[in-house]
């Protein structure tokens, strides 16, 4: 039960990227499956090394924040309005890094990408009304 409510909570972060009008355009790398963005994308053998190694990375990451969260829901006062509007406010905090850690992610494979490859990304971003991602190249 617990995985499959984080689960959830991983798929609505990793689409839920940014609080601007326009939101951000995830890959959603932790949420989707390997083969799906393989096939997609058209990866090749390295980029499909470097996206399981990103997913065995983001795993670790965001079960970390995970232990952090229940954490803070086990021991955070929860008895007055105070309380849990401060809880409120930490959870906030978690969510946000929880954000960009999937947002890190996405942009270490879309800095793999060929021209042809982000051009898809771009391409499908558009048709569901999303801002793709910049890769900015050092």
């Amino acid at each position: 039960m617990f995985k499959k409510v984080f689960s959830t909570l991983v798929l609505i972060v990793g689409f839920c990227m940014s609080t601007q009008a326009q939101q951000e355009c995830s890959l959603a790398i932790g949420a989707t499956e390997s083969d799906t963005i393989i096939q997609i994308f058209q990866l090749k053998d390295d980029q499909i090394t470097n996206l399981e190694e990103f997913k065995a990375a983001l795993e670790i990451e965001t079960r970390l924040l995970d232990e952090e969260r229940k954490n803070l829901f086990e021991t955070h006062p929860q008895s007055t309005p105070e309380d849990l509007t401060a809880l409120g406010a930490k959870y906030k905090v978690l969510e946000e890094r929880m954000k960009q850690i999937f947002k890190k992610y996405d942009l270490k494979l879309l800095a793999l990408f060929n021209e042809k490859q982000y051009q898809r990304y771009v391409a499908l971003c558009q048709e569901v009304s999303r801002k793709p991602l910049e890769v900015v190249m050092e």
